[in-house]
């Protein structure tokens, strides 16, 4: 049984859900939040759920076995750290970090504390997923041709009225960082790494600092090309994913917080291969979706066993592509990756009079 200790109760209310979901492989046994009040609402008078206000607290329970950090970006990578200083593996919430040096930072750490980090990218499982997993693995896909993203999502000044949200101090970068990046994880899951992308950031919805609209292009290095397309002006939120390979579409529903529920359509680009793929699809409707699934997956790697689990290097992964796109926005030009050592944007992306 793995004991967990949960950071924050806003996001980590619904990390609680996941957990929950799964009493054989883990037991939530602190929940900690500066706001009391709101973390004994999230616990609903659980009692086995000890509340604590202090996060060195936390991090000197000998029987914490994983921290799950879900607090503003700015402190994800100070307290992944520590806790990994503390003797703890991690599980954090996006964005890993705010820079490519806090990412090398956290993996030190890690590598001396012989702990794992688990990246928060819950938009990867459920059925959909699963489905296109096996697909890919009976050889119904092919390799990735083209791809479009859409992640048309609405905020207003309720969401920005917590006073870190919009600005590059509190929360390190707009729709890009906090709300597409889970689209372009999941694009590079499956389209592999990216080899150049193109940018154009603009704030035209909300009076904020960070971007809230966003037009990209990107190039794989398997020669892949895809589009996304961000904003926070929507009329309603919605996510829609069309991801077309050789001998394979894959066309999402637009559930904007579970991409992998919802009605997909996987069409064979022969139909005389269309049964086999119905058959596939109709063998995974009951894959975990959301939380559950991901944090099912942390519990299979802790365990040594085969597992999907997001790692760090995905988590590293989402960084550099994210500092890449900022890089592309400013220069007006296409960036290449991986980026270089001396890539004047591994410190941060964030403006200087800001950061």
């Amino acid at each position: 049984m793995i004991r967990v200790a949960i950071l924050g109760a806003g996001i980590g209310a619904e990390h609680l859900t996941g957990y929950r979901a799964l009493p054989g492989r883990f037991e939530v046994a602190v929940l900690c939040d500066r706001d009391l009040d709101r973390a004994r609402l999230v616990a609903a008078g659980d009692p086995g759920l000890r509340l604590e206000a202090e996060i060195e607290a936390v991090l000197a329970d000998p029987e914490i076995d994983l921290v799950d950090v879900c607090l503003p970006p700015h402190l994800h990578a100070p307290v992944a750290i520590a806790a990994l200083e503390a003797g703890k593996h991690v599980v954090c919430e996006k964005p890993l970090a705010r820079s490519l040096a806090e990412i090398e930072a956290i993996g030190a750490a890690a590598a001396r504390a012989g702990r794992e980090v688990f990246p928060v990218f819950q938009y990867r499982y459920g059925p959909a997923f699963a489905a296109l997993d096996a697909l890919i693995g009976a050889d119904l896909a092919g390799p990735p041709v083209v791809a479009s993203l859409e992640t048309h999502w609405n905020r207003k000044g309720d969401y920005y009225a917590i006073p870190w949200r919009g600005t590059w101090a509190g929360e390190s970068g707009g729709a890009v960082l906090g709300h597409a990046i889970h689209a372009h994880d999941l694009l590079c899951r499956y389209f592999g790494a990216p080899a150049t992308v193109q940018a154009m950031l603009a704030t035209r919805v909300n009076p904020i600092e960070t971007e809230d609209c966003a037009a990209l292009a990107f190039r794989f290095e398997c020669g892949a090309l895809a589009t996304s397309s961000v904003t926070l002006g929507a009329a309603t939120d919605e996510t829609r994913l069309r991801l077309v390979f050789r001998d394979l579409t894959a066309t999402s529903a637009t559930v904007p917080y579970a991409p992998a529920t919802g009605t997909w359509r996987f069409e064979a680009r022969d139909p005389a291969r269309q049964a086999e793929v119905d058959a596939i699809m109709a063998r995974h409707a009951g894959a975990r979706p959301g939380f559950a699934g991901y944090l099912e997956a942390v519990a299979d790697h802790l365990a040594g066993r085969t597992s999907a689990a997001v790692l760090f290097e995905d988590g590293r992964r989402s960084i550099e592509l994210v500092t890449a796109i900022y890089a592309a926005a400013r220069s007006g030009g296409p960036v290449t990756l991986p980026l270089p050592q001396e890539h004047p944007f591994r410190q941060g992306w964030q403006p200087e009079e800001t950061a």
